[in-house]
């Protein structure tokens, strides 16, 4: 246990990555980049993202049997709030067919059995928090306006929603807030997860170096997170069963974005050691 390590690298050095400066053409080639993953492996990929309409059916149904209505579309939409590590089988996948690896399914297992596996598990549990903190504030948010007690169906619950001023209300002041939830999991997430599975860097320089991306990139980024909750939306539309596309594809095309927004680990050594010699000439 000498060298378990969560919030940084095993080494004796601090592992800080470089990150590059994207434009709109890389978030678009990314998701060229996606797709083409995708359809090397369609099947394979398709099963492992079958358990998104499958949560969100079973979100859905339970929400139905507990007369909990309110929460209903917070579920569903938080719960791509823990997206990023969900999809962690689905970046082994493009980094192996980056690799020339075995891309069979059951070789995405091996990702629990990397050594970064605690620092991404707790980048997970960081996930889990804001996902609880999301729903706690949508179940507060719904008590401040109606009070106690849930809608007995869901045809009650969206009359409430649509025909009152309280419903007005909670769909503008419910986006607003889960707006928020969600731009601090994209600023801390964007690319955490493709880069402790690629290097070991520890769980909080790979939240750090994820929100230098987002701050060297903002427009870009902001435009990569409404690309994503478009891609979704789209997925969703059919009873969800497009998500077995749409994540998939997601997954992979985050892999890309992070190989696009970092330099890779021999680079940047090189690049730094460059820009000190130019620093000293001038």
């Amino acid at each position: 246990m000498a060298d378990f390590h969560v919030l940084t690298n095993a080494g004796d050095h601090l592992d800080i990555p470089e990150v590059r400066r994207l434009t709109l053409g890389d978030l678009f080639a990314s998701l060229a980049e996606g797709w083409h993953d995708f359809w090397r492996k369609p099947s394979h990929l398709a099963f492992l993202g079958l358990i998104y309409p499958t949560v969100g059916a079973a979100l859905a149904v339970w929400s139905s049997g507990n007369n909990s209505w309110p929460l209903l579309f917070p579920l569903i939409t938080g719960f791509a709030l823990i997206g990023p590590f969900a999809a962690l089988p689905i970046y082994e996948m493009s980094r192996r067919q980056e690799l020339g690896l075995d891309t069979e399914w059951s070789a995405a297992l091996d990702v629990f059995r990397t050594p970064a596996f605690a620092s991404i598990a707790a980048l997970g549990v960081w996930m889990m928090v804001v996902f609880t903190l999301w729903l706690m504030a949508a179940q507060f948010l719904y008590e401040s306006l109606y009070g106690s007690g849930s809608p007995a169906s869901l045809t009650a619950f969206v009359n409430e929603v649509v025909g009152t001023p309280q419903g007005q209300a909670l769909i503008v002041w419910g986006n607003l807030i889960g707006f928020g939830f969600a731009v601090i999991v994209l600023a801390t997430s964007v690319i955490a997860i493709p880069l402790l599975l690629d290097r070991d860097v520890g769980a909080a320089v790979a939240l750090q170096t994820s929100v230098r991306v987002v701050r060297r990139n903002p427009i870009v980024i902001a435009v990569w997170g409404m690309l994503v909750v478009a891609v979704l939306l789209l997925g969703a539309l059919p009873l969800l069963v497009g998500l077995a596309i749409a994540v998939p594809v997601l997954g992979h095309a985050t892999w890309h974005l992070y190989r696009r927004a970092i330099v890779p680990a021999g680079d940047d050594v090189n690049t730094s050691l460059t820009n000190c010699l130019q620093s000293g000439l001038a």
